[in-house]
């Protein structure tokens, strides 16, 4: 297994070197892509040299050690195949010399990725909003087609205990007591909701930062999701609520409108978004100090673990839990 050290290390020659020994040609230009999970670049292959595969450039994912198992990224490669299979608008991971969507350089996943242009939408209209409904419920139907063995489940074990039990050291002792247990009476209400037969394999990260619209000069607008990265088994409604935040209810009703047309939904599931909302600021913060050694992560975020970073959680889960109940 790949060691952090090999990560922080992994310079721009040395991936560019290892795309190199996959069998493509590269011109040297490169563009190192915002990611704080995972290494991505942007790399153009060599239009002189280059044979078969016609675009342009590459995406090139190194994926953070000791995350993911090789099991895991080609379950997430595979749902991408199936989603591109079945007519859906989704960027697949591309198959190598070796028959698998993966490669390693010094032990660190990587794989490689078609470049898709396209932009960020900004504000959605109800017809937008109709349209992402469809693509979602039909990514769904995909997703319950067959079970993931080697992702994990969207669980309050998973997510919500484990994520408390680790940051609980280095909660602020003013708010110690009071943050764990609001954070527990979360959790218990998510269980008494959630159905378990409900799960299916979903995104995981579904917001608008992930939701990429084709460039209408090219052709017809179409919305597509990006960053399987967080693809794991769970509700289906965990897909809806950052992609709900910021919408008024009109542009809700249009989402759920376009979602029922090709999928059967639950209006009572909803009463999950506001939960779901605390169980994923517990996971991140989580998420934050599992990667605290990276030295990225400091500069990133440089007032995690302070008295103001807790004491401000604490106030927004109590806020969340007022509204539950």
């Amino acid at each position: 297994m790949s060691s952090p050290d090999q990560y922080y290390s992994l310079t721009p020659e040395k991936a560019l070197d290892s795309i190199e020994k996959q069998g493509f040609a590269l011109n040297g230009r490169f563009l190192q892509l915002n990611s704080y999970e995972n290494r991505v670049f942007s790399v153009e292959l060599d239009k002189d040299l280059k044979e078969d595969y016609q675009d342009s450039q590459l995406v090139a994912k190194f994926y953070r050690p000791q995350r993911w198992s090789a099991e895991a990224v080609l379950e997430e490669h595979e749902f991408l195949s199936e989603l591109k299979e079945q007519g859906l608008p989704a960027v697949g991971a591309l198959k190598l010399n070796s028959g698998k969507s993966i490669f390693f350089m010094e032990d660190i996943i990587a794989a490689l990725f078609p470049k898709q242009k396209g932009r960020s939408p900004q504000e959605l209209n109800f017809l937008e909003m109709k349209s992402i409904g469809r693509l979602l419920a039909r990514l769904h139907n995909v997703g319950a087609q067959k079970q993931s063995i080697h992702r994990p489940r969207l669980d309050i074990k998973t997510y919500g205990d484990k994520s408390l039990s680790l940051i609980e050291s280095i909660l602020s002792p003013e708010i110690r007591e009071e943050y764990i247990g609001i954070a527990n009476d979360i959790f218990d209400h998510i269980e008494e909701l959630l159905e378990q037969e409900t799960f299916i394999r979903i995104h995981g990260d579904c917001h608008k930062g992930n939701l990429l619209q084709t460039d209408p000069l090219s052709g017809p607008k179409e919305f597509f999701f990006v960053d399987f990265d967080d693809f794991c088994t769970g509700p289906p409604v965990y897909d809806f609520w950052m992609l709900f935040l910021g919408q008024d209810q009109k542009h809700k009703d249009a989402f759920l409108e376009g979602y029922k047309e090709f999928r059967a939904f639950k209006d009572s599931s909803l009463m999950l978004l506001e939960p779901f909302r605390a169980l994923r600021m517990i996971y991140y913060s989580a998420w934050i100090l599992r990667r605290w050694k990276d030295p990225s992560f400091k500069i990133i975020f440089p007032d995690f673990g302070k008295y103001n970073y807790w004491a401000e959680e604490t106030d927004q889960l109590r806020n969340i839990l007022k509204n539950i109940f």
